[in-house]
């Protein structure tokens, strides 16, 4: 048996108490776990200051020196302090204990040379160190221990019951004696050799006891290395797998619909993006592999009109396809926006929700069935049972962060062969997070706005100049313009949100009175009959004012509206604060986003605003989100378990996961199934991986 599985209580040291507590906090079972528990930071201990050079820095310092004096000071009420006179050849100063006096003052030895480390403070003249870390200076130059001093995740659980750093360090000193640091290196010698990277057992060796800075960044280079090499090799082995395993239907022609529409029926030209991505799925297409590819475009950048011409190919070519939305509006929205556009053509496009009545259903179920429907466009609805098509080509999915692994594979058993694969979303996700989440789908970017939009001016407002914004409304609602009004929606308090819902919908009503201004509003405590129709009522112009809660964020598209106020907006995050603003902006005129915020706001929500206000860019702004909250937050809950990552962080190894992308992607086209000699260590590390379960089980 490999020593490293064996269960961490049997590491001298730790026994079945201490097992049970690092099993529960910090998820240690074995032995590997323990040893890829990595350090957070380093702690310097390369120098040795003198007592003549401390200042009051609030800086951890160690002093060699000895103890000349010990004495107990009482402090009334009971109380006493331990004091000791600590000298080195430069002068003096005084180390502090409150607790534990007897056993300490028992322990320490008069004139005999002592290493210290600790926080240094100022009382007048004299510099003191309480409770000082003190190891006797011939250990100290014996022990195992390192220059940099590793400080190691924690929690508050395990420092109660006794289990420190200090004490953490120790088991790992016991696990390299145990093992005698001897790990099997995983990496092929040529790969080594070309990125310079240091071995295995060096490198866990100086990522838990550093002998210099130096060593220091070649373990934490080496290590970050290997563990997004692996992910990307698993990624892009998935893809590979996918294309030879996964026969598609080679869509052989572009056929008269497609160029029907394309030169008589595009009511604006394509951006050089859109197409540039028509092309890049237009080769998936005519390929023998099944298209796998995801589709990011920031709102309104024209995702549906190449969602109709990939639609048109695969009519051409015979086959039928679906396009499924998370929610009714959005499945109705992009049925009339597909419906607008193809009118001149000759194709059937049904609608499937949970609202079709029987009737149509039935008429839906026959017509794709006898192959006559050719786009089917609609909900969940889609996924059930009943649904069955003549021959599915082409499965389309927006927003697919909204549904789960289990429903996306329902779709694909509606064929025999599995249909070809799009994916959207107007989500934009940094590159990093993409190559890391998605990196077994292709990606494709649409990132230009069509021509004739205008951008959207964004301005951060404090509540105290409400007056001047909501004039500014009235003048664009004079105009004959629409306003949004959102309100934050925060889970825990349902009663809370309702309450900021209800008190502001009161103000706005008494602000913008019948029967002058009409105002619909939406929030989730509604029916969602109702809260269809005050949409449509909103839609069709009936209102001239919309408050609602964040349900609107996606795919409520109404053109004439034209400026979006975000309440407390500090409470939303970059991601939400973006997508909002995409709800306006959508028709010829200028639109505007307000976000209305306290004075009192934290540096994070500060930078927030200026990020929005600066930029329209909804890639730079998910940079800038990925770097404020991580990437777990930014996948949501349903996500966030996806890249428990040990070493590396896809926001600050950016560079390191490009590289590792790069030669996974060289590897396996030179030896996909890792067969070739060198090849061998590697292979049996990616099998091992394989099997465990962690990220992989999430990604699509």
């Amino acid at each position: 048996m490999n020593l490293l599985e064996t269960p961490i209580e049997y590491l001298k040291g730790v026994g079945p108490q201490r097992g049970d507590l690092l099993r529960k906090e910090l998820g240690i079972h074995k032995y590997a776990d323990l040893l890829n528990l990595f350090p957070n930071r380093y702690i310097d201990r390369t120098r040795y200051y003198k007592i003549n050079e401390l200042q009051n820095s609030n800086s951890e310092v160690q002093i060699v020196g000895k103890i000349i004096n010990i004495k107990t000071v009482e402090q009334g009420k009971g109380k006493s302090r331990l004091v000791a006179t600590f000298i080195d050849e430069t002068g003096q100063m005084e180390l502090v204990w409150f607790q534990g006096q007897k056993w300490i003052r028992e322990s320490l030895k008069i004139n005999v040379p002592y290493v210290i480390f600790g926080k240094v403070s100022q009382f007048g003249a004299t510099y003191n160190m309480a409770h000082p870390e003190m190891e006797l200076l011939e250990e100290h130059k014996a022990s195992l221990r390192s220059a940099m001093q590793p400080v190691y995740p924690s929690t508050e659980k395990l420092a109660n019951k006794g289990i420190s750093n200090k004490v953490i360090n120790k088991m790992m000193q016991q696990l390299f004696v145990e093992t005698q640091a001897l790990f099997s290196e995983n990496l092929p010698n040529y790969l080594l050799d070309e990125l310079k990277l240091i071995p295995k057992n060096a490198a866990l060796f100086n990522i838990h006891f550093p002998k210099s800075q130096d060593l220091l960044a070649k373990a934490q280079f080496r290590l970050k290395f290997e563990e997004l090499f692996f992910i990307q090799l698993q990624l892009i082995t998935k893809n590979l797998i996918r294309k030879h395993k996964i026969k598609g239907m080679p869509f052989e022609k572009v056929g008269e619909n497609f160029n029907n529409f394309y030169k008589n029926h595009l009511p604006f030209d394509l951006t050089n993006a859109q197409k540039r991505v028509l092309k890049e799925i237009r080769n998936d297409l005519g390929s023998n592999a099944q298209m796998n590819r995801l589709l990011q475009g920031d709102v309104g950048s024209g995702k549906t009109i190449v969602a109709l011409m990939c639609m048109l190919m695969a009519k051409d070519n015979g086959f039928q396809s679906c396009l499924m939305a998370p929610t009714e509006i959005l499945a109705n929205q992009h049925f009339n926006g597909i419906t607008e556009l193809a009118k001149e053509l000759n194709i059937n496009i049904k609608l499937l929700t949970g609202s079709t009545k029987t009737a149509d259903r039935k008429i839906i179920h026959e017509e794709l069935e006898n192959g006559k429907l050719d786009i089917l466009i609609g909900t969940h609805a889609l996924l059930e049972d009943k649904v069955q098509f003549h021959n599915l080509g082409l499965a389309i999915i927006d927003e697919q962060h909204r549904f789960g692994v289990e429903q996306r594979s329902k779709l694909w058993k509606k064929n025999a062969i599995p249909p070809h694969v799009l994916v959207m979303t107007a989500t934009p996700i940094p590159r990093t997070l993409a190559m890391s989440l998605y990196g077994d789908l292709d990606i494709s970017v649409i990132d230009e706005l069509p021509p004739g939009r205008k951008p959207i001016q964004t301005v951060h407002r404090y509540d105290s100049n409400r007056l001047k914004v909501w004039k500014f409304l009235k003048d664009e609602i004079a105009k004959g313009r629409q306003v949004y009004i959102v309100y934050p929606l925060i889970q825990e308090s349902e009663k809370m949100d309702y309450k900021d819902l209800m008190d502001g919908y009161e103000s706005i009503s008494r602000d913008f009175p019948l029967p002058q201004y009409s105002i619909s509003i939406v929030h989730g405590k509604m029916k969602p009959a109702d809260k269809d129709e005050e949409m449509r009522r909103f839609a069709d112009g009936k209102t001239n004012i919309m408050v609602a809660t964040t349900v609107i964020e996606v795919g409520v598209n109404v053109p004439n509206a034209s400026v979006m106020v975000i309440e407390s907006a500090e409470r939303f995050g970059l991601s939400q604060l973006h997508q909002l603003r995409g709800r306006v902006g959508r028709g010829a005129e200028q639109s505007y986003c307000i976000l209305m915020t306290s004075h009192k706001l934290s540096n994070e929500s500060k930078i927030r605003m200026e990020t929005m206000v600066r930029t329209n860019d909804g890639f730079e702004i998910s940079e800038v989100d990925l770097k404020l909250r991580g990437p777990g937050d930014i996948m949501g809950k349903q996500q966030s378990g996806v890249l428990n990552l040990q070493i590396a962080d896809l926001v600050k190894d950016k560079e390191i996961l490009q590289l590792a992308r790069y030669h996974a992607i060289k590897l396996l086209k030179d030896d996909a199934p890792m067969e070739k000699p060198e090849h061998a260590k590697l292979r049996e590390a990616f099998i091992e991986l394989s099997k465990k379960k962690t990220i992989w089980n999430y990604i699509s």
